[in-house]
């Protein structure tokens, strides 16, 4: 019996992706959207039923009280699959760290080309954070000790790394305590590995208890390491004026899509984009320019600190070239489809890999070495000019919306005060009065299982409107940005009135772009620096705060979600459970999904749950908001208290006649 495939509209809420979707249609070209409706996935090993980690099996364990060959339970597996999972995701971002403090070493010794440090002010205040002297030096001298620094973290075999400090003195005990402090980020996921091989480690608690620790390497450690040599190379990100989704390609320029997760890779392409020779070579090819955007966290990089638009989020690197419009698309690694290369064949796009880590059959190689970045950037947009004249029909979506992205925690400490009086104390109080109900960080990736984008903004509209401040990283924030809600006061209308009035006041989004899925480490820091400001608690999980990704799909969110549970969040997730076990044939099949919600919170404060409907996420965000709050002695939430300030209030006033603006001012008429 043939599955039913979903129309455009089913497969995603974005009108450019439905466009795009009915040309792939028309043209009998398939997407991800499509293959998704045609392959079902297997019900047993996305339960986390299947073992198949040596030769006896695969064992799949369907019946209650079932055993693979050598014994495992139900138990031990699902625990060894989430924490094999949570270990490649950590090293994905922790090997991304990684590359960023080789590059950091090099660009202090000289060895680069086209790099240089560009936000020494940041350089100094992580350096100071691990004693490192600043005074008499130069940055490069500074940022050589720093770089070392951080490179030993990754291979370091006893006592404790170093990053772990950053956070709040209460949790530091917690882990301490439970002796899930890593190591080493390296060591931590080697470990993972090993305890899961056969005949290794078989309790689950065990298992989930070294999860823990692997997602720590992540968080407060490779990524946190990653997102500090960004801003320090490529400077922290301020408010800039951007652009998103697949309008922002142009026909009558060379379309240069970068796509992946380095920085180093495409902040060079973005400088030799600018460069008059580069320019030039492209007008003699009969373009106007090259057109630079951006797909995934790649995107997110280069919107936040260059304003440079972005054609869109995970799901639409098939869609952009779909239109027809893609001279190259530029990649290094994580999130890209291999069924990128058949794709490009039925169109003129060159998929061009750059990085060492990352081959596919069929596309082109160019190997990207920071010695000769410029030199490689400009070669490699040579070669996308090179293939503007191959191009053929174009079908471009009108569709574009601007966005305003950027909101590193150091500029949201630099808003909420100004240069003399930069402080968290304004958020801390806005949340303790009630103004703000809470405060949500909505990530993670698209999965083309669901409808594109729906999960992502249905609960970011409906949390909004209850007075829920809304931080967004990866694909996430583009999803939102799409919808319009990352643009100064647009969308205030759909905001509830408490949130309405300091969006108004500061002049800032309802929902705020904190950067690529890396940089969630910086929502660590603000909810790090919350506490450290006082009046809501002395540690993490007593915050009235929820961590969610509506839809989800890569190992390197299960890394994300360990680690903010460690930290003490509640985080959701989306979608289908890889450990929910199949409750109508097992009777035994919800203890990992248990203790990892349950027995994590009593420990961690934190809790990770897989939540299917999106009403039940919302209600739950919601009522953990707001057991907090009543926990912190808060005043319970009520909306009716607000929405008569700010500028809202000043326009209804200007409106009114002298007399009746006088009563409503003074309370009695003015003589």
């Amino acid at each position: 019996m043939a599955r039913k495939m979903r129309t455009p509209e089913e497969r995603s809420v974005d009108p450019a992706a439905q466009q795009m979707l009915i040309r792939a249609d028309e043209l009998g070209i398939g997407t991800a959207f499509s293959r998704a409706d045609a392959m079902p996935p297997c019900n047993i090993g996305a339960a986390g039923m299947c073992c198949k980690l040596c030769g006896m099996g695969p064992c799949r364990l369907t019946k209650d009280g079932q055993t693979g060959v050598c014994g495992a339970t139900i138990d031990t597996i699902q625990a060894r699959n989430l924490i094999r999972a949570i270990a490649a995701g950590s090293a994905a971002h922790s090997d991304h760290g990684r590359d960023m403090a080789f590059t950091l070493k090099a660009v202090a010794n000289g060895e680069t080309e086209g790099y240089r440090i560009k936000d020494v002010a940041k350089l100094h205040m992580v350096a100071e954070k691990y004693d490192i002297a600043t005074d008499g030096r130069t940055p490069e001298e500074v940022a050589d000790e720093l770089a070392d620094l951080y490179i030993s973290q990754f291979g370091q075999q006893r006592g404790e790394t170093i990053v772990y400090k950053r956070a709040p003195a209460k949790r530091q005990k917690i882990w301490k305590e439970q002796g899930v402090i890593p190591r080493g980020l390296d060591r931590e996921i080697v470990e993972a590995l090993h305890r899961t091989h056969m005949g290794d480690d078989q309790d689950p608690e065990h298992i989930l208890n070294h999860a823990i620790r692997t997602g720590l390497a992540d968080g407060w450690g490779g990524s946190m390491i990653a997102t500090d040599i960004s801003d320090i190379l490529f400077g922290t990100p301020a408010p800039i004026l951007g652009q998103t989704n697949l309008g922002v390609l142009k026909d009558d320029m060379v379309n240069v899509v970068v796509h992946g997760h380095e920085p180093t890779l495409s902040q060079m392409i973005v400088a030799a984009s600018q460069d008059p020779e580069i320019i030039e070579y492209a007008r003699q090819a009969g373009a106007n320019g090259v057109n630079l955007t951006g797909i995934c966290c790649t995107a997110n990089e280069i919107l936040m600190r260059q304003g440079i638009p972005a054609a869109g989020n995970f799901l639409h690197q098939e869609l952009s070239i779909l239109t027809g419009s893609v001279e190259a698309m530029v990649v290094d690694v994580q999130c890209i489809m291999q069924a990128l290369v058949g794709l490009a064949e039925n169109f003129h796009t060159k998929i061009i890999t750059t990085s060492s880590k990352v081959r596919i059959t069929g596309a082109t190689h160019i190997q990207f070495h920071e010695g000769s970045a410029l030199t490689t950037a400009k070669a490699i947009l040579r070669e996308a000019i090179d293939n503007y004249k191959n191009r053929g029909q174009v079908e471009i979506p009108d569709v574009r919306e601007a966005l305003v992205p950027g909101f590193s925690h150091e500029y949201i400490n630099y808003m909420l005060g100004g240069s003399y009086r930069a402080s968290f104390r304004p958020l801390n109080d806005a949340i303790m009065s009630g103004r703000i109900r809470g405060v949500a960080a909505i990530v993670g990736c698209n999965n083309p299982r669901s409808s594109q984008d729906y999960l992502h903004n249905k609960v970011t509209k409906a949390l909004l409107k209850q007075d829920v401040l809304v931080v967004q990283t990866g694909c996430g924030a583009i999803a939102a940005a799409k919808l319009g809600l990352l643009l100064g006061e647009a969308g205030l209308d759909q905001v509830g009135p408490g949130l309405r009035e300091i969006c108004e006041t500061i002049g800032i989004p309802p929902v705020l772009h904190m950067g690529s899925c890396v940089d969630n480490t910086r929502i660590l820091t603000v909810l790090t620096q919350m506490v450290e400001e006082g009046g809501l608690g002395d540690d993490i999980d007593q915050l009235p705060a929820v961590g969610l990704a509506p839809e989800w799909m890569s190992e390197k969110a299960l890394a994300i979600g360990a680690y903010c549970v460690a930290s003490g969040a509640y985080v959701m997730f989306g979608g289908s459970s890889p450990i929910s076990g199949m409750p109508d044939r097992m009777s035994d099949s919800d203890s990992v999904a248990r203790y990892i919600s349950e027995g994590w919170e009593a420990i961690y404060g934190g809790k990770l749950e897989f939540v299917e409907d999106p009403d039940d996420m919302i209600r739950r965000t919601l009522d953990h908001i707001d057991k907090k709050r009543a926990a912190l002695g808060l005043p319970e939430y009520d909306p009716n208290r607000w929405g008569r300030s700010g500028d809202r209030r000043m326009l209804e006033l200007e409106a009114m006649p002298l007399f009746e603006r006088q009563q409503a001012i003074y309370g009695v008429a003015a003589d």
